[in-house]
């Protein structure tokens, strides 16, 4: 019964959450792009620093052992981006390669071109994902915990996931709606993250004595993806010469985002 519950509340946190972000971010998307843009980079920020992090640092672990697996986080998904923008313009290389005279030649510039335009979106849905699954991981493990504790206390824990993960999803269905360049498959991507929240949830009904000491550590890689994003990708973004209306609204919808998940965050804490 216990391991039922486990399974529902997880899927509701982890797969509800994300269909919630669609119904609200998909809606503001198709009239606001770079708007959302900045929302998203706010969210991401804000769930590492006012959520992910300080929850890891209130944890037993050694300040310096996080800030080690923090450092080799972002290392990490910097790596992934090299790889990625190398793989993407040998792939340019290669069918340039196919082509004859100078129209050839043209085409082949202009496809370095184009790839090297969406270079950053592509490999920021791949960190965006990958942080996510850690995440959802770790939430899976800690409504499991709460639902073993007590079953009123794990609904209670899975509503609060719902909860803080909608504005955070927000802004991972911006990014992944930029990388795959429809928003179906972003909301399929984002939602198989969602879904390791399921796993989490099994693997800690049956091994949470041995996972619990790992979790800050889990906290801490997935904040790394969320920062590397938010500052590698959608920042760069947004560094445009605007009139000062425009920049205004920038950082105001910035502003929002990181108000947005510290709020539901917050609310999240207080129950």
């Amino acid at each position: 019964m216990t391991l039922i519950a486990i399974l529902l509340g997880t899927v509701a946190a982890g797969v509800g959450s994300v269909w919630l972000a669609a119904a609200l971010g998909f809606a503001m998307l198709a009239r606001y792009t770079q708007h959302m843009l900045s929302l998203a980079a706010g969210a991401l920020m804000a769930t590492a620093f006012m959520h992910l992090l300080p929850e890891a640092f209130e944890s037993e672990a050694g300040a310096q052992e996080l800030f080690a697996v923090l450092l080799a986080g972002l290392v990490f998904f910097f790596l992934l981006d090299k790889a990625e923008l190398w793989h993407h313009g040998h792939e340019h290389h290669h069918d340039a390669g196919h082509e004859q005279g100078h129209e050839g030649h043209d085409h082949a510039h202009h496809g370095h071109a184009h790839g090297h335009e969406h270079h950053g979106p592509r490999s920021g849905g791949w960190a965006v994902l990958a942080g996510d699954s850690v995440h959802a991981f770790g939430d899976g493990i800690l409504i499991a915990s709460a639902f073993m504790a007590d079953m009123r206390l794990g609904v209670v824990t899975a509503v609060a996931v719902l909860a803080h993960e909608v504005p955070h999803h927000m802004g991972d269905l911006v990014v992944l709606r930029h990388t795959s360049g429809t928003q179906r498959a972003a909301l399929v991507k984002v939602s198989l993250a969602g879904t390791v929240t399921a796993l989490g949830g099994v693997v800690g009904y049956f091994l949470l004595a041995q996972l619990e000491d790992y979790l800050p550590y889990f906290l801490v890689a997935a904040s790394s993806s969320f920062v590397y994003v938010a500052l590698a990708d959608l920042i760069p973004q947004l560094q445009k010469r605007l009139g000062l209306r425009e920049t205004a609204a920038q950082v105001a919808w910035l502003l929002a985002g990181i108000g947005l998940v510290t709020l539901v965050s917050g609310l999240a804490h207080a129950r």
